[in-house]
């Protein structure tokens, strides 16, 4: 079977590309630039040249392919807008599928992205999902709410740096997941007749709240964290001061996100079902509590290494400068 995946060089793209080659999927990475795909490559993926906003650039991706995984979306600093990229695009490669006759699409959305038709992305990945229901492709689309991944530039790092820690007060809490887990069920999907045609949630065991992560992250790392709060207002302000400029549209849009986090209700789901159809185990997914965990055991090692390497140079350099003689390297 051979593979098209479609952003393959984000956070959850690259995780399915190395979770399809791990299994032995012949994978073709969709991409706008070699140079920055370079890593793919070197995994083992053959890189194509497309883009979705280009629609002519698509059908000879799709030579030979047998499935297609979409786990493409702009990004903030893109200079194509999200309704572009996740719409616009998206219309564009499911056209190019069902002219190629390839039966298999798997797409990423978002957990009750159809419960908020005022945020950009949610309602473009709502409209998404309805509009691969309609177009008789053998779909599965997978819903997680958040990636363990963001949680260390968003938590970790400011803690061990001794930075601030922005909240907004008490958030909905989000069952995040591991990329590398929602990979697996991407890959699944592909073996299991169960999911053919149907939607599932993808998340973690629970949902976790601010407060909580941050709680965990002192006690790991052994610092008590400066927490600020950024009030929903000002949020608010910014993003509507964004929308002025064509420029920061998507980090306007981006900044909407926080309406669905406001409303205080747990972004969660019931997972019971959606193992049993996929043919895996909870026990096999990774917790909150064991990335962080393992996390934060690297980083503290690596910085006492460090530590230790600067201290001895230090007293190399006092023990130089207290007789005058200089001793060879060994």
């Amino acid at each position: 079977m051979t593979l098209l995946i479609v952003g393959a060089t984000g956070t959850l793209g690259r995780q399915v590309t190395r979770r399809a080659l791990d299994e032995g999927y012949e994978v073709r990475c969709l991409v706008r630039s070699f140079k920055k795909a370079a890593f793919l490559k070197e995994w083992g993926a053959e890189l194509v040249t497309g883009d979705l906003c280009k629609p002519d650039t698509l059908p000879a991706a799709l030579e030979g392919v047998t499935a297609v995984i979409d786990a493409a979306t702009a990004r903030a600093t893109d200079s194509l807008s999200i309704r572009q990229v996740d719409w616009e695009g998206k219309l564009n490669l499911i056209q190019a599928v069902q002219a190629a006759n390839i039966d298999r699409y798997i797409f990423f959305s978002i957990l009750d992205s159809e419960k908020f038709p005022d945020v950009p992305l949610m309602d473009i990945k709502a409209c998404t999902e309805k509009r691969l229901v309609e177009s008789g492709l053998n779909y599965t689309i997978l819903r997680p709410c958040g990636f363990l991944q963001g949680l260390i530039g968003q938590y970790a790092i400011p803690i061990l740096e001794g930075q601030a820690v922005w909240v907004m007060g008490e958030t909905s809490a989000i069952a995040y997941m591991d990329t590398q887990d929602v990979a697996k069920f991407a890959i699944q999907a592909l073996k299991r007749p169960e999911t053919e045609k149907k939607s599932f949630p993808v998340v973690g065991a629970r949902a976790w709240g601010a407060y909580e992560i941050i709680r965990l992250c002192e006690r790991l790392s052994g610092k008590e964290a400066r927490v600020s709060r950024m009030p929903i207002g000002l949020l608010r302000s910014i993003r509507r001061f964004a929308r002025f400029f064509q420029w920061t549209w998507n980090i306007a849009d981006r900044l909407s996100f926080t309406e669905v986090v406001a409303t205080g209700k747990p972004l969660d789901a019931q997972m019971d079902a959606v193992y049993q159809a996929f043919g895996l185990a909870q026990s096999e997914m990774t917790t909150l509590e064991a990335y962080m965990q393992d996390y934060f055991s690297r980083i503290l090692k690596k910085l006492k290494e460090v530590e230790y390497a600067q201290e001895k140079a230090k007293n190399k350099k006092k023990k130089t400068a207290k007789d005058g003689r200089t001793y060879p390297k060994f």
